[in-house]
């Protein structure tokens, strides 16, 4: 029986293109959905909240590689045959996720073209937004990487209006995305606040200012 659906349809949302058996979690913030090293047995999609995937090396450097949000899949690796999970998947704050085994997604890409199309437009999505998030990373500033993470956050509530979007996220996990100290953090989002970008006084609330800041400087 499919999971309860929740949050708002998009036009890559999984639970509503496919006929087979799903569940649907709610994470809290900081719960791991996955962990690197385990059995890749499923594929997950993001119905509200957001999730971090990162990397840990044999040295034990830990690296956020993706910040994921509504409508995105991710897990995809479970459809390599026999294959573990090279990353961690965490709630970045309280997160749904569903959840559908290996065996259903691969037997519905085989008879499916159409979502077998749409799959792998997805796929080639996220190799871009990556792409995009590992020259952000060598080419920007600390202050531009964390603006950017949280226009990428807000982004899909800021698209229908003008409006603030409120953001559940921890300075120390903005750090950690950033690839800086929490000390760092702090300091920029003092300045953001000061110049308007954002509101930040126990929760925090992403502006459109933002946007001018990361498009004209």
């Amino acid at each position: 029986m499919a999971g309860k659906q929740r949050g708002t349809p998009t036009p890559l949302d999984l639970f509503k293109r496919i006929d087979a058996p799903t569940s649907t979690l709610d994470y809290r913030d900081k719960q791991a959905i996955f962990v690197q090293g385990d059995k890749a047995d499923a594929l997950f999609y993001i119905h509200s909240g957001h999730v971090k995937l990162t990397v840990v090396s044999k040295g034990g450097k830990k690296a956020v590689i993706a910040i994921l949000h509504h409508g995105d899949f991710f897990g995809e690796g479970c459809l390599n045959k026999l294959s573990m999970r090279i990353s961690s998947a965490t709630a970045i704050e309280t997160t749904t996720v569903g959840r559908v085994a290996r065996t259903h997604i691969a037997r519905i890409i085989r008879r499916e073209p159409a979502f077998a199309k749409l799959f792998i437009s997805h796929l080639l999505l996220r190799i871009g937004r990556i792409e995009e998030e590992f020259v952000d990373q060598i080419l920007n500033s600390s202050e531009k990487r964390l603006a950017r993470i949280l226009w990428l956050m807000a982004g899909s509530g800021l698209q229908s209006g003008p409006d603030s979007v409120l953001l559940k996220v921890s300075q120390r996990t903005l750090a950690e995305m950033v690839g800086t100290t929490r000390s760092r953090v702090s300091y920029f989002m003092n300045g953001f606040r000061s110049r308007g970008f954002i509101e930040y006084n126990g929760s925090l609330k992403v502006n459109q200012a933002l946007h001018k800041f990361l498009t004209h400087e």
